[in-house]
């Protein structure tokens, strides 16, 4: 697997939000702490996947309902959205373009996971520490492991707004999903601004739609 589809795929999974299922023994989750509320999450997305298998392989477009529900509101896409722009370029942006960029981000990113969780299989997710981060967040370290490869390190960034847990970056095998798509996007806007981003994101939003 080659470094950008293991990221993706680490990103996908670690999202932490899916795997519940499949979870190793590890240590006991606080009542209403971050591991405990994405685990409460997996075991809704799961629960869900197998109570409607057979009208996700009739009709897969359902899937994107059950992630705007069950996952959505457990990630911050505005900050990740800010972050992955970078602070000089979004700092620049009008209120318009900063709202297009992050409706056209994470429709991207909802479209990636959905179709990750159509080919869910069997991944198992193992919960190794939460220990508290810089500005009031809190860092999640796991690890994902399939037969016959190494565990890959999943570790993520989590913080309250709004007073629920929300997901605002992932490292993947130390890969930063946010650093990842900044150097991308920055690409983008040297050479056709903020609004070639926003173009650029939208075409990739069609395509994934055909």
């Amino acid at each position: 697997m080659n470094r950008f589809n293991r990221t993706v795929t680490g990103w996908v999974l670690c999202a932490g939000l899916l795997l519940a299922g499949s979870v190793f023994a590890g240590p006991e989750a606080v009542k209403g702490s971050a591991s405990a509320t994405i685990k409460q999450t997996s075991e809704r997305m799961l629960a869900a996947l197998e109570r409607q298998r057979p009208a996700l392989e009739r009709n897969p477009s359902r899937i994107y309902g059950l992630v705007d529900q069950i996952l959505v509101p457990h990630f911050d896409f505005e900050r990740i959205t800010r972050a992955a722009v970078g602070k000089q370029h979004w700092g620049k942006a009008t209120p318009t373009q900063r709202r297009a960029l992050i409706q056209g981000f994470q429709e991207l990113l909802i479209r990636t996971y959905a179709k990750a969780l159509l080919n869910y299989s069997g991944q198992k997710i193992r919960y190794l520490s939460e220990t508290p981060g810089r500005h009031s967040s809190v860092r999640v370290f796991t690890e994902v492991r399939e037969p016959g490869a190494d565990p890959v390190p999943v570790n993520y960034k989590v913080h309250k707004k709004g007073g629920v847990w929300k997901v605002f970056d992932v490292k993947i095998d130390s890969v930063s999903l946010v650093s990842n798509y900044r150097g991308s996007f920055n690409a983008e806007i040297r050479r056709n601004g903020i609004e070639g981003l926003i173009s650029r994101i939208k075409e990739m939003n069609t395509k994934g739609k055909q």
